[in-house]
C-alpha cells in the first residue's frame, strides 16, 4: 500500500445540493460534503494533493464546463484520478442508464441535464493516471422524497456491474436496490459523512495508511452497525492498495511499539555497544519522524539518544553537530526545565569536551550544574552525574584544586547515596586518586 504522489495526482469533486426541479428535493448536507471533503483532500499534513490538484464543482450545472474540467484533470493525472460524485442519482431511458444529477436536471428526463455516468466512465478510462478511483456518493433506484439523494424509479439489474472502469476502484455508497440517505440533522451525507469521520479521526488499532479497500470495509461495517445502505464496490488489478490518507490514529498504536524498540536499542549502548546502538537508533529516528512527527516528544528523546550514542561511538564532532540544534528544539517544544532538556545540554557539553572544546564544555556544565541543584536537589544523581563531568573536564584544562574539591564533595555523596562499592563511587574515587597523584584520568 502507498499513499499517491501529490504532484501526480488531481482529484475532481462534483456536488449538487440545490435542484431546480421541485421533484428533486434540495440536499444542504451535500455542500459540507464537498467542501469538508476538499479541505482533507488538500490538508497540508494528511492530504493528498495541493490545494491546486483539487478541482471542485459545487452546484455547477453547465455540462461544458464540467466536461472540460474532467478533461483537464484525467489528462493531467499520471499517478491518481479520483472522481467524486455526491448528490442525486437518476436513470434514465430504455436501459435504464446512470445519470448524476445536476442542478437543472429534470427528474422525468436525466438525458438533458444531467451527467451521464457512461461519459464520466469513458473520459477516466482515458486518463493514463496509474490509479484511478471513481466514489458514488448517490443512489441508482426508488422515489424521491426528502431524506433520500434518490431519483428515477428504479434500475434493471446489476448497477455495479455496469459502474466497472478496467484497472480502476469503483466505490458507490449504495446497492442498486437502495437508496442513499442525507439524514435530517446531520452536516454530511450518511455515506461520505462516515468517510469523512475516518479520515478526520483514523482507526484504531488499524495500518498506517488507509487504503480504499480499507475504508470501503470500514464504512461498510459502520453502515450495517447502524441500519444504512451498505456500500458496494469494484475493484480490478492493484487499485484497491491506493491510500486515501494517513490513518491519523496510527500514532497512537505506533507509539508504544516505537518506545520499546528506543529502549532495546539504548540497552545495548548500556552493554558497550556503541556503533550497533547508534544504527538501531537511527531506524527507530526515521520511523518516528515519519508517523509521530520530528517535534513529537519521543521523535525528541531518540535524538538525544541518538546523538549521544554517535559519541558514545568515537564521533563527538558530529555529535555536536546533532545536539547543538537538538538543545535549541528541547527549550522550544519541552522547555528549558524539562529533564530532557538537561539532558541534551549534559550530552553536548559532554561531547563538546571530547572535541577539544573543553572551555566551552565547562562553561556549560557550570550553568547545568547550578540548573540540576535547583530543579532536582543536589543529591539527584543528575546532579552528581554533572558534577562529575565538571570535575573530569577541570582537571584537563589545570583546574585541579577545584576538581578535586568536586570529587571529594561527590564521592561522599555517594557513599552515603549509593554506598562505597557502587561503580559510580568507584569511578568518583578512581579519578580522584588518579589527580591526587599527578595523573589526568578521565
Amino acid at each position: 500500500m502507498r499513499l499517491p504522489d501529490p504532484e501526480r495526482s488531481r482529484i475532481v469533486l462534483v456536488g449538487a445540493s440545490e435542484y431546480t426541479d421541485p421533484e428533486l428535493p434540495d440536499l444542504p448536507a451535500v455542500r459540507r460534503t464537498v467542501t469538508d471533503l476538499a479541505a482533507l483532500f488538500t490538508d497540508p499534513d494528511h492530504g493528498l494533493v495541493p490545494e491546486g490538484n483539487c478541482t471542485v464543482l459545487l452546484d455547477d450545472g453547465d455540462l461544458r464546463t464540467i466536461g472540460r474540467q474532467l478533461r483537464t484533470a484525467t489528462e493531467a493525472a499520471e499517478d491518481l484520478l479520483l472522481v467524486y460524485f455526491t448528490g442525486h442519482g437518476l436513470v434514465g431511458g430504455l436501459k435504464h442508464d446512470l445519470y448524476l444529477a445536476l442542478p437543472d436536471s429534470e427528474y422525468e428526463a436525466p438525458e438533458y441535464g444531467s451527467l451521464e455516468y457512461d461519459k464520466l466512465r469513458g473520459t477516466v478510462l482515458r486518463s493514463r493516471a496509474t490509479t484511478k478511483i471513481i466514489v458514488l456518493d448517490c443512489c441508482f433506484s426508488g422515489r424521491a422524497v426528502s431524506d433520500t439523494m434518490s431519483g428515477g424509479t428504479g434500475v434493471g439489474g446489476d448497477t455495479i456491474n455496469q459502474l466497472e472502469v478496467a484497472g480502476t476502484y469503483v466505490l458507490t455508497s449504495a446497492q442498486h436496490d437502495q437508496v442513499a440517505l442525507s439524514p435530517p440533522g446531520e452536516d454530511h451525507t450518511a455515506f461520505s459523512g462516515r468517510l469523512i469521520r475516518l479520515l478526520r479521526e483514523g482507526v484504531g488499532g488499524g495500518p498506517e495508511f488507509l487504503t480504499v479497500d480499507e475504508l470501503y470495509q470500514r464504512l461498510t461495517a459502520l453502515m450495517l452497525a447502524e441500519g444504512l445502505p451498505v456500500p458496494q464496490n469494484r475493484a480490478t488489478k492493484n487499485a484497491s492498495l491506493i491510500a486515501l490518507g494517513v490513518n491519523r490514529a496510527y500514532a497512537d498504536t505506533a507509539a508504544p511499539v516505537l518506545r520499546r524498540r528506543r529502549e532495546e536499542a539504548e540497552l545495548q549502548a548500556t552493554d558497550g555497544d556503541w556503533t550497533g546502538a547508534a544504527r538501531s537508533l537511527q531506524a527507530v529516528l526515521d520511523e518516528q519522524t515519519r508517523v509521530l512527527g520530528a517535534e513529537h516528544e519521543d521523535t525528541l528523546h531518540t535524538r538525544r539518544s541518538h546523538a549521544h550514542c554517535v559519541g558514545g561511538a568515537g564521533d563527538p564532532t558530529e555529535a555536536v553537530r546533532l545536539l547543538r540544534p537538538l538543545a535549541d528544539d528541547h527549550a522550544r517544544l519541552l522547555g528549558p526545565e524539562h529533564a530532557g532538556t538537561l539532558d541534551a545540554r549534559q550530552f553536548l557539553a559532554v561531547n563538546l569536551g571530547e572535541t577539544g572544546h573543553r572551555v566551552e564544555a565547562i562553561d556549560m556544565l557550570r550553568i547545568l550544574l547550578a540548573d540540576r541543584s535547583r530543579l532536582l536537589g543536589a543529591e539527584h544523581e543528575d546532579t552528581l552525574r554533572t558534577r562529575h563531568m565538571l570535575a573530569r573536564n577541570l582537571t584537563l584544562t589545570g583546574g585541579r584544586e577545584e576538581s578535586a574539591a568536586l570529587l571529594r564533595q561527590l564521592i561522599a555523596e555517594r557513599e552515603r547515596l549509593l554506598g562505597g562499592t557502587h561503580p559510580h563511587t568507584v569511578r568518583a574515587r578512581t579519578d580522584l586518586a588518579a589527580l591526587e597523584g599527578g595523573g589526568t584520568r578521565v
